[in-house]
């Protein structure tokens, strides 16, 4: 992918939402919630503060990342769909 984002954004890439319940009904996609974790696939350098230093993001590219359900715009690069958001939409990092 060449796509870089500028600032403070990120790009995610939604983690696959299960498939199956606990008991093993299948749950089609119209039913299905969106998963609201996802892998960071690039980050742009960081958001300017008052004095005009670039302040740098605290998530690096491959942290997965948990965010809300409403959070970012989606988008099509490459055939793939990803989200942009910013890094404050994010609510921590998984380890």
């Amino acid at each position: 992918m060449k796509f870089r984002p500028l600032h403070d954004r990120v790009v995610v890439e939604r983690m696959e939402s299960e498939q199956k319940t606990a008991g093993g009904i299948i749950i089609p996609d119209t039913a299905q919630e969106k998963p609201m974790q996802g892998k960071v696939i690039a980050v742009g350098a960081g958001a300017r503060d008052e004095t005009g230093k670039v302040q740098p993001l605290d998530v690096k590219a491959n942290d997965t990342v948990l965010f809300g359900k409403w959070s970012g715009t989606e988008v099509k690069i490459d055939g793939q769909d990803f989200l942009i958001m910013k890094e404050s939409d994010i609510m921590g990092v998984i380890e």
